[in-house]
């Protein structure tokens, strides 16, 4: 028995020597190849020498030169890394990442960054009587909240902005007549669907729409975060993906540009003509993620770009595709909002395209485009990106109105309070309204903008705030048959960067009011949307109406045949409606359905 138990052992040692001999000898690792490639990084621009604008845009360009070797940070695939002649002073194994599917994991909830959010106020029209607030063409909140919900979980009420829920959807307003004024305003009040003793004020703008072949050359520049943290389906490969469906509608008279980032920056593309679209799509393709997130030097860098390829007339932009995660470079919150500033003066918009979950960041990804003049996106799918960068693509790319403000006047002898739904980040002081210095949103071709206002009228029972004791008893006011007196300002991008804004007025009239049967199919799924985003964000102002009631408004008009996301919106409701029931049950809280 000893003897065979020793032979065993022995066969046992030369088994396990022989594999590991084999797996010593192994050359050819199993994961795509990657290297680190020396770095082409981007100078810095001189403060007091910037380049020159490019004054010819009509003229197409030529084929784009070879691209250059990208900066330190950045990950080529295995092909470009054996096309190069410059060895690679480090090469690992990865695992391969599917570039197919998009969908998202299971995110870190405590990893991503919201603003806070607190609803607008009660206002009392005797005490506040005028409501001014910026315009707001995003939409980001409704896809990242679409995303939560379909991942299981209710959204944080911090990541609900009602109103970029609201202005999701394409309301059918009727456009401007002609170009002389870019948008067109529209009015429609009625009783409002939670709250039968007040009424519901909407407040709709439609941006004017060229037609494909009248929208101007665009120089755009897509900056790209190839950080470690976009290594997911969901981030770097969406990234690609979806830029390559808005290169596809460039044509001769474009440029595109790709610079990218991680510790740090580097040009991969130098401003190629629209139509070389294999050129284009070849440097998305070698694009793979690693490294630290310089996102600050990718945003100079990219600015320097497009300065030096801006087009005179046309759609100057930068687009930003990253999960906000910086961590390297400048990284706190004000500085980079300073440095977008800074950089939009030079009349360079910026468009931010979110993606990704578990570290994403939300709040910097709003908030840069608002700061660079632009307007913000995100991307769960690669149908989103078909909508924002396809279909909408004048919108997303071309500024009709600039610094767009609304001011509302309600009228105390027939208007008790109101109150502003959504907008919390919008909201300007009443002197911004006539200051041209004072910043605000733009609008794109084709966008549409809607507010809604909740107001009780005087006698009606819907006052919410007692009135002051010792007020004013406004003997000087007239029953003038107005409820309020609508302004809008606006200024045109063809006038310049320090253009005076001009000014659109228009009253709200009593006569206007209509009955909750009479509203326009538009105006119930609005009220439904916006009843649907309250309840998220906690049902401050909603009484006993749940997201069954908000479903049953908007099918009440048979919007899900009228309007093309309106089917989603009803089942993102009913799938709202069940995640809240099964937190209930689990806490033991009762709520309204």
């Amino acid at each position: 028995m000893r003897q065979l138990t020793v032979s065993l052992v022995a066969t046992l040692v030369l088994t396990v020597a022989a594999a590991c001999t084999a797996q010593h000898s192994e050359v050819t690792p199993t994961g795509p190849v990657t290297a680190q490639i020396a770095p082409q990084p981007v100078a810095a621009p001189a403060e007091d020498a910037l380049a020159e604008p490019v004054a010819d845009e009509a003229k197409s360009l030529p084929a784009a030169p070879p691209p250059p070797a990208p900066a330190a940070g950045m990950v080529l695939s295995k092909s470009s890394a054996q096309r190069s002649n410059t060895p690679a002073p480090m090469i690992q194994t990865q695992a391969p990442a599917s570039s197919s599917a998009f969908t998202a994991t299971a995110p870190e909830p405590d990893r991503e960054n919201y603003g806070h959010v607190d609803a607008n106020p009660v206002q009392r029209v005797a005490e506040n009587p005028v409501s001014t607030f910026s315009i707001d063409v995003d939409t980001g909140s409704y896809a990242n909240v679409r995303r939560i919900l379909n991942e299981g979980r209710l959204p944080p009420a911090d990541a609900v902005r009602v109103e970029e829920l609201i202005n999701y959807f394409d309301y059918a307003y009727a456009p401007p007549t002609d170009r002389s004024t870019p948008f067109a305003t529209h009015v429609e009040i009625a009783p409002t669907p939670w709250n039968a003793k007040t009424l519901l004020l909407r407040v709709g703008i439609q941006g004017w729409k060229p037609a494909a072949d009248e929208l101007p050359p665009s120089n755009l520049v897509f900056l790209v975060d190839v950080s470690g943290s976009m290594d997911e389906p969901d981030k770097l490969p969406l990234v690609k993906s979806s830029l390559k469906l808005l290169a596809r509608q460039m044509n001769a008279h474009d440029r595109i540009s790709l610079v990218v980032y991680a510790g740090n920056t580097g040009v991969v593309l130098q401003p190629t003509a629209g139509d070389q679209t294999a050129t284009i799509e070849a440097a998305l393709d070698r694009l793979e993620a690693g490294g630290s997130t310089n996102g600050a030097g990718g945003i100079r860098a990219a600015y320097q770009l497009a300065r030096q390829s801006f087009i005179k007339n046309g759609n100057n932009r930068v687009l930003l595709a990253t999960d906000g995660d910086f961590n390297v470079g400048t990284v706190n919150f004000e500085q980079l909002l300073d440095l977008i500033r800074e950089e939009r003066k030079s009349g360079i918009a910026l468009t931010t395209l979110g993606v990704g979950t578990g570290n994403y960041n939300d709040r910097l990804m709003e908030q840069l485009a608002d700061a660079g003049d632009g307007n913000y996106a995100y991307l769960d799918s690669l149908q989103e990106a078909e909508k924002v960068l396809v279909e909408q693509r004048a919108g997303t790319l071309m500024t009709i109105a600039r610094d767009v403000k609304v001011q509302i006047e309600f009228n105390p002898a027939q208007v008790a309070e109101y109150r502003l739904i959504g907008y919390e980040d919008r909201m300007l002081k009443r002197e911004d309204f006539n200051n041209d210095k004072v910043d605000a949103g733009d609008i794109g071709a084709g966008h549409k903008v809607t507010a809604l206002y909740e107001i009780a009228l005087k006698g009606g029972g819907g006052q919410r705030v007692d009135p002051l004791r010792y007020g004013d008893a406004l003997a000087k006011t007239q029953d003038s048959g107005e409820l309020a007196f609508l302004r809008l300002r606006y200024k045109r991008p063809e006038d310049g960067m320090g253009a005076a804004s001009r000014l659109i007025e228009a009253p709200v009239r009593m006569r206007d009011i209509e009955t909750a049967a009479a509203t326009t199919p538009s105006f119930r799924l609005a009220a439904a949307v916006a009843a649907y985003g309250q309840l998220l964000h906690g049902g401050t102002y909603t009484g006993h109406f749940g997201y069954a009631d908000a479903i049953a408004l908007a099918r009440s008009a048979g919007v899900e045949h009228s309007f093309a996301e309106a089917g989603e919106f009803t089942r993102l409701a009913q799938l709202a409606s069940a995640l809240g029931s099964r937190a209930a049950v689990a806490s033991g809280t009762r709520i309204e359905e």
